[in-house]
């Protein structure tokens, strides 16, 4: 039997639980051929609630094709156009033949080529015979606006850890490009093909997208809600039923406060629970089950920790605390952070590092992992 505590890989259908509203939202936006971007920490389900959608929407009849591919390792723009490109050919080809005639037909006049050889030795579909320019860059772009217009059916292309583009050789060129295109395509009036653009590093995300106002007007943030822990609590003791297992509500309903309702840690955690448990589920096999992913994580943690300087633990210091004012004299003073001015470069370092960010107009600090936040309460800075 699959089990209902999925937590390596994205969950649709009954193991999709919660954010009705953002469901209706994303589809909505989709339905409507609007570039969509979604960013919020690891873990949140940003994955989930757009499959979730594009299956539904699947199910109720709607005509389109999607693709997805990763920004995780590219590291220049024309890694990211052959990936496109390629994703995008996929979409509508099959054959070697048919991919030989999208290249000719939409990247005709470009540097672009199918070969053969190519192909046959790593499954290559787009190869180059010479430097790309911003134009190769362009004709990709435009690619998938053609094709969807062409055959009357909407494409939507998923862009994931599109934080990353940023890190290629000229990333901003790359959004640029990428703006003029859109820009191109709603002059024109084409509403078949669109982005959904998914973003894990928060504060990069935000970098771009509000500080530095790329893609402005031309995509709609949808800003996930969080998870009701009523619904978490009744779909975890529903999978334990399923399995002949029983938990108490209130011992659940603790582990969703602890992981701040965060669903990868809930799923993996209960999962483990599972994994050591037979009948009736006490206390002692979720203090166990706690260990147990604390154990797998604390690597990354340790590994995290010493990558700070120690101004930079300071700060950290004095946010698990609980302080949120860190300018004060009294909080420089016994945290030794030296100035308001050196506060400010920690805030922004800690924030590069992606471990939190400042919400509201009182720039509440918010640590990302709550596993990481927990576990520096109770074991880091729990030495005197």
């Amino acid at each position: 039997m699959d089990s209902p505590f999925l937590y390596n890989k994205y969950v649709t259908g009954q193991h999709f639980i919660g954010r009705k509203e953002d469901c209706a939202i994303l589809t909505n936006l989709l339905s409507q051929a609007e570039n969509v971007v979604l960013w919020e920490p690891v873990g949140a389900g940003k994955k989930s609630i757009v499959h979730q959608v594009l299956t539904r929407m699947k199910v109720s009849g709607a005509r389109f094709v999607s693709g997805e591919i990763t920004a995780l390792d590219i590291r220049s723009n024309e890694l990211f156009a052959k990936r496109l490109g390629s994703s995008v050919i996929r979409l509508v080809a099959s054959t070697p033949a048919e991919y030989s005639q999208a290249v000719s037909r939409y990247l005709s006049g470009t540097h672009f080529v199918f070969d053969q050889n190519a192909y046959s030795a790593s499954d290559t579909i787009l190869s180059t015979n010479w430097d790309l320019d911003d134009n190769d860059v362009k004709a990709v772009l435009r690619m998938p606006y053609r094709m969807a217009q062409e055959r009357g059916e909407r494409m939507y292309m998923i862009i994931d850890e599109f934080q990353n583009l940023d890190l290629a050789e000229d990333g901003e060129k790359l959004f640029k490009l990428m703006e003029e295109v859109i820009d191109e395509a709603r002059r024109e009036g084409n509403k078949f093909f669109s982005y959904i653009f998914i973003g894990s590093m928060y504060n990069a995300m935000r970098d771009i997208f509000v500080k530095r106002h790329f893609f402005y007007k031309r995509v709609e943030r949808l800003k996930l809600s969080k998870v009701d822990e009523r619904e978490i609590v009744e779909h975890i003791i529903k999978g334990f039923l399923a399995s002949g297992k029983v938990i108490d509500r209130d011992l659940i309903g603790g582990a969703c406060r602890l992981f701040k309702c965060n669903l990868f840690y809930i799923n993996h955690f209960t999962s483990i629970c599972d994994s050591l448990s037979k009948g009736y589920i006490m206390e002692p096999v979720l203090l166990e089950a706690l260990d147990t992913i604390i154990s797998i994580h604390r690597g990354r943690f340790i590994a995290t920790m010493n990558d700070l300087t120690t101004f930079q633990v300071s700060l950290l210091k004095a946010i698990i605390d609980g302080y949120t004012k860190f300018s004060t004299a009294e909080v420089i003073r016994k945290y030794s952070l030296n100035s308001s001015a050196n506060v400010r470069r920690l805030k922004d370092a800690l924030m590069k590092k992606e471990i939190l960010t400042f919400v509201g107009d009182d720039e509440r600090p918010v640590i990302f992992d709550p596993l990481f936040e927990y576990w520096l309460k109770n074991t880091y800075f729990k030495n005197p």
